[in-house]
C-alpha cells in the first residue's frame, strides 16, 4: 500500500524539517540572488557559467547524507542503505533536473541585465505559477484567499512591465533589459511548475520518503542540472574565457573565484530548502515561503547595490504582500477548520479511545 510522506514521519521531525528548511531557504533565496548580481556588476559577463553554479553546490548534500547514514546504522535500523532511491523516483527526479536548468539559465540572464529589486519582483510571480500547477498536477484546493492572492501578484508584475526600462541599469540596452524581464518571468513559470512535479514525485514514489531520501532526489536534480549547463557553457567557450575574465574581474582575480564559490553555496541553501518545504509541507506552502522573503532581498538590493525604487515597484511590493498575506490568512484558517473537523470525527467516532 502507498503512503503519503505525511503519515511516514513524526510530527515533531516534519516540524524540524521544516523549520530548518526555511532557514536555508532564507539564506539562499535573499544571498543567491545578491551573490548572483554581484558577478555581473563587477565585470562578470558568463550566463552559463552561473547558470551552472545554481546547481552546482550539490556535493554539499553529500555530508548530511553520510551523517544520516552513520547515524542509522549506529540507530540498528532494518535495512539501511547508503543510496536508497528507486528507478522510478530517479527517472522523475532527473526530468526535473532539466526544467531546473533551463528555469536557472533565464533566472541567471535576467539577474544580469535587470536590477536585484526588480528581477525578485517578478520572481515573485512564482506563486502564481506554483498555485495553478499544484492545483493542476497535484490537485491543490483553491480558496478565495488563494485566489486573490494570485490575482494580486499578477498584477503587481503586469504594473512592473507597463514601466519597463524605468529602472534600467546604466549602460543596459533596451532589448536586453526587456529579453532579461520576459526570461525572469519565464524562470518563474518553471520553478512553480517545478515544485508541484516535486510534490507528485513525493507522493507516487513506491517507498518510504525520508529526509535521506529527499537529499537523494535534490542531488540527482542538481547533478543533472550542472550537467546540462556544463554542455552549454562548453558549447559557449566558458572555460576558455573564465580565466582571462578572473585577471580582469573589477574585485581581483581571488574575489572573482571567492563569488563563484559563495553563489554556489547560497543556491543549493535555497534548492535544499525548496525541496525540504515541499517535503515537509506542499509545494504552495514552499511557493508562499519564498514571497515571504522578497521584502528582505528587496531592502538587501537597495542597500547593497543602491537600486533604484519607484513607485511601480512600491506598489508591486504592495500588492505581493498583500497578496502573501491574504494567502497565508487564509491557509490558517483552513487548518483550524480541518483541526477542528479531525476532532469531531474522533469524538463521534465509537471506540475512539480504547
Amino acid at each position: 500500500m502507498e503512503a503519503n510522506h505525511h503519515q511516514e514521519i513524526s510530527n515533531s521531525m516534519r516540524r524540524t524539517c521544516l523549520v530548518v528548511s526555511c532557514i536555508l531557504l532564507a539564506i539562499g533565496c535573499c544571498g543567491g540572488p545578491l551573490v548572483l548580481r554581484l558577478y555581473f556588476v563587477h565585470g562578470g559577463k558568463r550566463i552559463w557559467l552561473t547558470a551552472m553554479l545554481e546547481s552546482a553546490g550539490w556535493p554539499i548534500s553529500i555530508i548530511p547524507l553520510l551523517l544520516s547514514y552513520i547515524h542509522r546504522r549506529k540507530s540498528k535500523v532494518p535495512s539501511t542503505n547508503l543510496i536508497s532511491i528507486k528507478l522510478p523516483t530517479f527517472v522523475s527526479a532527473a526530468i526535473i533536473s532539466f526544467i531546473s536548468a533551463i528555469s536557472n539559465y533565464t533566472y541567471t540572464f535576467g539577474v544580469a541585465h535587470l536590477p536585484v529589486s526588480t528581477s525578485s519582483l517578478i520572481a515573485a510571480s512564482q506563486l502564481t505559477f506554483t498555485a495553478f500547477f499544484a492545483f493542476v498536477i497535484v490537485k491543490q484546493k483553491f480558496t478565495p484567499y488563494s485566489t486573490n492572492a494570485v490575482v494580486l501578484l499578477t498584477v503587481g508584475t503586469v504594473v512592473l512591465a507597463l514601466h519597463a526600462g524605468s529602472d534600467r541599469p546604466e549602460g543596459e540596452s533596451n532589448r536586453l533589459y526587456i529579453l532579461g524581464f520576459l526570461l525572469t518571468f519565464v524562470s518563474s513559470a518553471l520553478s512553480g511548475l517545478m515544485m508541484p512535479l516535486l510534490e507528485l514525485t513525493y507522493k507516487k514514489a513506491k517507498q518510504a520518503i525520508t529526509p535521506s531520501l529527499v537529499m537523494e532526489i535534490q542531488i540527482v536534480v542538481s547533478f543533472f542540472a550542472t550537467a546540462f549547463c556544463i554542455v552549454g557553457m562548453i558549447v559557449n567557450n566558458d572555460f576558455k574565457v573564465i580565466p582571462r575574465e578572473a585577471k580582469e574581474y573589477q574585485l581581483g582575480e581571488a574575489k572573482y573565484y571567492v563569488v563563484l564559490v559563495f553563489s554556489a553555496i547560497m543556491w543549493q541553501f535555497f534548492l535544499l530548502g525548496i525541496m525540504g518545504i515541499v517535503f515537509s509541507s506542499s509545494a504552495l506552502v514552499s511557493g508562499i515561503t519564498a514571497s515571504a522573503l522578497l521584502p528582505i532581498t528587496e531592502v538587501l538590493a537597495v542597500i547593497v547595490f543602491h537600486d533604484k525604487f519607484q513607485a511601480e515597484k512600491g506598489v508591486a511590493l504592495v500588492l505581493s504582500l498583500w497578496g502573501f498575506c491574504s494567502h497565508f490568512y487564509g491557509e490558517m484558517k483552513h487548518s483550524k477548520k480541518e483541526s477542528q473537523v479531525q476532532e469531531t470525527e474522533i469524538c463521534t467516532t465509537p471506540n475512539a479511545v480504547l
